[in-house]
């Protein structure tokens, strides 16, 4: 890769780490037996815009890539990489370094999802994602690794845990891998979504796709200090409201902040349509197991929310 990089004229580095644990690398034991993996750094020019970039002393600022990841873009670094100490080969100049850490804004999922619901709870949605960073690197590799017709599939099931019955009629997946981006166009219908009771409330959650990531901390109790990546998600959601319904309840505004992210969800009623927004920042960090509950409780009550129902009474 060296070779290659110098006949385009361009001066590169090579880098040691360790793939697999970000906080493998201990800064106070050097030894070559901390690192699995090789990367690389490639000098670029002073005030150049990357989240990538590390200001090297001697060097100047290099451009870090991984060559070896065939998901991760130039510009972008693997998520267990990032924030590791890497040993940079060169000579006298050569020293251990933090790698890059981007902010939560690089690694972002965008979602915009258009419904309709029927006074008897059917469902019709459409459903816009757009990845970037390691989310988009992720949704990448699981597209690339299978045909269309288990993605497909895969996509089902994703959806179907939040809608359930669920039938998919649309599903345009479009990677565009030089921009770090990944788009995902769907249509479903669920006939079942919402619950007609007494033949005057319908009620049913005004979050009809749920999250990727699911609630990992259901434990009652941790022994492990947990590690949190960096990321951030931002939905909305426009339901239009069967004619001849009102809302007579709906979920009550949210927001949370911890050391580690934030998360803020909010409901309304807009012309006709209930538009529901949620929104989470996660930075990375590194929980000792003592603060778990504080951990676990933010998670509870982000999916607490998620499942909040809205009922709507008929007039």
């Amino acid at each position: 890769m060296r070779t290659m990089l110098r006949e385009a004229g361009l001066t590169a580095y090579s880098l040691a780490i360790y793939s697999g644990d970000r906080n493998h690398v201990r800064e106070v034991w050097p030894s070559p037996r901390q690192f699995n993996h090789a990367i690389v750094g490639i000098k670029v020019a002073e005030g150049t815009k990357v989240p990538t970039i590390v200001d090297h002393p001697v060097l100047g600022p290099l451009l870090i890539f991984d060559p070896t990841d065939p998901h991760t873009p130039v510009g972008d670094l693997p998520e267990e990489e990032q924030g590791s100490f890497a040993l940079i080969i060169a000579g006298d100049a050569g020293t251990l370094l933090r790698m890059p850490q981007v902010p939560p804004s690089s690694n972002h999922v965008e979602r915009r999802i258009q419904a309709a619901i029927s006074e008897d709870g059917s469902l019709k949605a459409a459903v816009l994602e757009t990845s970037v960073g390691q989310p988009a690197v992720a949704e990448r590799r699981w597209f690339r690794s299978r045909s269309l017709q288990a993605y497909t599939k895969s996509m089902e099931a994703w959806i179907t845990r939040g809608s359930r019955a669920s039938t998919l009629s649309k599903v345009n997946p479009k990677d565009s891998f030089q921009e770090g981006r990944f788009d995902l166009d769907l249509e479903f219908d669920a006939p079942a979504y919402g619950q007609l009771m007494q033949g005057r409330l319908l009620i049913f959650k005004p979050a009809p796709v749920s999250r990727r990531e699911g609630n990992a901390f259901v434990e009652a109790t941790r022994k492990y200090p947990i590690s949190l990546d960096t990321h951030s998600f931002a939905e909305t959601v426009n339901i239009t409201l069967p004619s001849g319904f009102r809302v007579d309840e709906m979920p009550e505004p949210v927001s949370l902040e911890v050391p580690f992210g934030t998360y803020a969800s909010s409901c309304k009623v807009e012309n006709g349509q209930l538009v529901f927004t949620r929104s989470l920042v996660q930075r990375s960090a590194v929980v000792p197991a003592s603060e778990y509950d504080q951990v676990r409780r933010f998670f509870d009550r982000m999916s607490a929310s998620d499942q909040t129902p809205v009922v709507l009474v008929k007039q």
